[in-house]
């Protein structure tokens, strides 16, 4: 009887636990995630920002860039599959996440495409694959058209940066001025991830309620990001011809973000490209299809032929 009432108080207890301490079990999911990815977190200042980035295993180097209002985390579960053969770098992109946010500071195109090849030059890397996702996207294409001397390849997943060809479910509410991807409140989570994901994921409590106050706390932030970036963000759909390195156009076949009818747009502009689609998947491949995407990725870096 006194070890069953042992069990039950160590039981009680973690379930306390879960629920009174959100952000100390969040960090140990989050820590134990990247463990299994083979990542490690640092930081770096690069002008006046902290950009905290998370590296990890050796090989050729590969860049990954989150989307609006995303994270360094958003591609940890994708490179689990890569880290055994490549060096893989990802960052909060300056103005997200643990990367500083400047309230005095410019986020449009030009200020970000800067900070993110003072980036690549101060942690030395000298030739690599760059790949990214919705507004990663877009800055890993406009970073290739830039600095095409440094670029092997580019990914592009679900990548902004020009005009579908049908209006997507987020382009219609912007054109009605909304921002249906900021959180409107603290019971908005499930709406958002419906607007992300073609299969949501069941997220544990601590970490949902983690990257809700994430959210939340940085919403006006993110509309800042937004007003300053929107004028750019179909700048690269004129550009795409000079885009010199092999390209991977990926997309999930149900995007609610970003139609998927941009692909002949993309495939219209480029040289060289090559031609993916998840299937019953939604914005996020490397989140929600994270071995099929990751897969696929490989191929296509396997088949280049510098």
């Amino acid at each position: 009887m006194e070890i069953l009432i042992a069990i039950l108080v160590v039981i009680v207890a973690v379930v306390a636990g879960y629920y009174a301490f959100p952000e100390k079990v969040a960090g140990y999911i989050i820590d134990a995630a990247r463990s299994k990815a083979g990542l490690t977190k640092k930081e770096i200042k690069i002008d006046d920002h902290n950009i905290v980035y998370l590296e990890g295993g050796k090989g050729p180097t590969i860049l990954l860039l989150h989307g609006y209002t995303g994270n360094k985390d958003n591609w940890t579960m994708f490179a689990v599959y890569l880290t055994k053969d490549y060096h893989v770098v990802i960052p909060d992109i300056p103005g997200y996440e643990e990367s500083s946010m400047i309230e005095k500071d410019s986020y449009d195109l030009s200020s970000q495409m800067s900070r993110l090849h003072k980036f690549a030059q101060a942690i030395e890397l000298k030739k690599f694959h760059v790949a990214g996702n919705s507004m990663g996207g877009f800055f890993a294409g406009t970073y290739a058209v830039r600095y095409p001397d440094e670029i092997i390849s580019v990914g592009l997943f679900d990548a902004g940066g020009v005009m579908s060809l049908e209006k997507s479910v987020v382009r219609k509410m912007m054109d009605k001025g909304e921002n249906p991807l900021v959180l409107k409140d603290s019971n908005d989570m499930s709406r958002l991830m419906a607007l992300l994901f073609t299969n949501p994921p069941s997220l544990p409590y601590p970490l949902k309620k983690v990257l809700t106050q994430t959210a939340l706390t940085n919403r006006k932030f993110y509309e800042k990001e937004l007003r300053e970036i929107y004028p750019d963000f179909l700048s690269l759909e004129k550009e795409l011809p000079n885009i010199k390195a092999q390209t991977l156009i990926l997309w999930g076949d149900q995007d609610k973000v970003l139609n998927v009818s941009s692909v002949p747009v993309f495939e219209k502009g480029l040289k060289n490209h090559k031609t993916v689609i998840i299937k019953d998947c939604g914005h996020l491949p490397m989140l929600e299809k994270p071995q099929e995407t990751a897969t696929q990725y490989i191929d296509f870096i396997k088949s280049i032929k510098n």
